[in-house]
């Protein structure tokens, strides 16, 4: 019989895939962990690798076609068997070991006292509990056990959740957040009526092109001329991402620019020191991102103010207890951000190795979505392009972004004397919803003397 070969999930927050390349031939035989499919989320592209040895063979669908996540996309199974799906749905089998699900839908307004998560933990849940959790789509993490002094979900804890939440893709409930959207005001057309990216992106447009609502302010009609049209390319994947979110930031946050200018000659000899001393023992040559962003993550821990974000039902302003430090990075399919996770418990040296282990997974297309996620303040360097000060825009929900510019030799005082220095412009952008003018100039003025006496940190 065929082992069905379905599009895994690739974090909790992606619900579909675009189908981009087959890596195999119809009817070619395939082992385990053979890499088969190309498939693009949001964020970057990923590998779907076999699930068994023998003979695959693909589904009805095109490439460039979006599916959801758990779709049946091939079969492996005996030579001209063909494509012949099971027709099961992928859950857990095993009714012995309570132990972790991972579904599709979320449900919203989860209570408090859930159970966290983490990539150790396990739900501990009864079959029943396990089976009605599976059939309704419900990520046990979000429910509160009530069996086994309150650390086992039973069935009716499942029950009291389904009767008091509205379901909705992860991806749909942090398009709604970042938007301010009400997810009770959308109907859902996913499985069991769950709501989609779709569903939100439909309302989306609808308040757009309509007056005033108080969600989106009113946009002027554009008016397009009779032009022909040489190349039409979709919106979706990364660009997509992108498209949502940048006018989600501009609607949503109250950005104020600060620049400032540095002088970066110190910093440019520490550099230069370590290329010559430390090269060849890390494998690599420490670069101004790392430099940066160690500098950037220290002043974050004495101003954790900057390190926050608004809560998310908009009452509160959360100061994070972790430093996770995103870093743009160009490529050829869009601005994509790498977070490096728990910066400021990192040296140099692993920091500099995890951002290249970054920078390597996105190009070669084997990053974790969860890599992509999760930031707390980002950096962006548009220096290599010959850019002096621009205003990036915020990633939202975290509260500031700052800009580096290129570095350049400039005549300036210094020590009461003309010199020709090494000079770089900062631009820090934050939501003055979040942070006053003074703070935020508190933390761009520890930022350019910790940049101008890296010894401070580099010792």
């Amino acid at each position: 019989m065929s082992e069905d070969l379905f599009v895994p999930k690739l974090g909790q927050t992606v619900d579909e895939v675009v189908l981009i390349n087959r890596l195999v031939e119809e009817g070619s035989k395939v082992d385990f962990g053979d890499p088969v499919l190309e498939v693009e989320t949001d964020k970057a592209i990923f590998n779907v690798e076999a699930n068994a040895k023998g003979y695959i063979y693909f589904g009805p669908h095109e490439m460039g076609e979006t599916v959801p996540v758990l779709t049946v996309v091939a079969t492996i199974g005996k030579r001209d068997e063909g494509f012949s799906p099971s027709g099961k749905i992928l859950e857990t089998e095993d009714e012995e070991e309570p132990e972790r699900i991972e579904t599709e839908p979320v449900d919203m307004e989860a209570p408090t006292e859930a159970v966290p998560k983490s990539a150790q933990e396990k739900v501990f849940a009864s079959p029943r509990a396990r089976k009605l959790a599976g059939k309704e789509g419900v990520d046990l993490f979000r429910v509160k056990p009530t069996g086994g002094e309150g650390v086992r979900v039973v069935e009716q804890d499942v029950i009291d959740y389904l009767g008091q939440k509205t379901k909705a893709t992860p991806i749909a409930v942090q398009l709604a957040d970042e938007v301010g959207l009400d997810l009770s005001s959308v109907a859902g057309s996913g499985p069991k009526g769950a709501i989609t990216r779709s569903d939100v992106e439909k309302v989306i447009r609808q308040k757009l092109s309509a007056p005033s609502t108080g969600l989106i302010s009113q946009t002027p009609e554009v008016k397009y001329t009779d032009i022909p049209v040489k190349e039409s390319r979709p919106l979706r994947s990364v660009r997509k991402l992108i498209f949502d979110r940048m006018a989600a930031s501009d609607q949503l946050t109250a950005r104020v620019t600060l620049v400032t200018e540095a002088d970066v000659t110190d910093l440019v000899r520490l550099r230069e020191k370590l290329k010559e001393e430390k090269a060849e023992a890390w494998g690599y040559k420490p670069g101004y991102n790392e430099l940066m962003g160690k500098i950037v993550t220290r002043v974050l821990e004495d101003f954790p103010y900057m390190n926050a974000r608004l809560s998310q039902d908009g009452s509160a302003i959360d100061h994070l207890a972790e430093i996770n430090l995103g870093i743009a990075v160009d490529t050829d399919r869009g601005l994509v951000v790498p977070v490096i996770k728990k910066a400021d418990k990192l040296d140099l040296q692993a920091f500099g190795k995890r951002f290249r282990e970054l920078v390597d997974g996105i190009q070669t297309g084997q990053v974790s979505p969860e890599d992509l996620s999760g930031g707390t303040f980002t950096i962006t360097n548009l220096g290599n392009f010959d850019v002096d000060a621009f205003t990036p825009v915020i990633n939202l929900p975290e509260v500031a972004i700052l800009g580096l510019g290129r570095i350049q030799d400039k005549v300036v005082p210094y020590q009461g004397e003309i010199k020709v220095r090494k000079m770089m412009t900062l631009s820090l952008v934050f939501d003055h919803r979040l942070v006053d003018g003074a703070p935020a100039a508190r933390f761009l003025q520890r930022v350019k003397e910790f940049v101008e006496y890296p010894i401070m940190i580099f010792v």
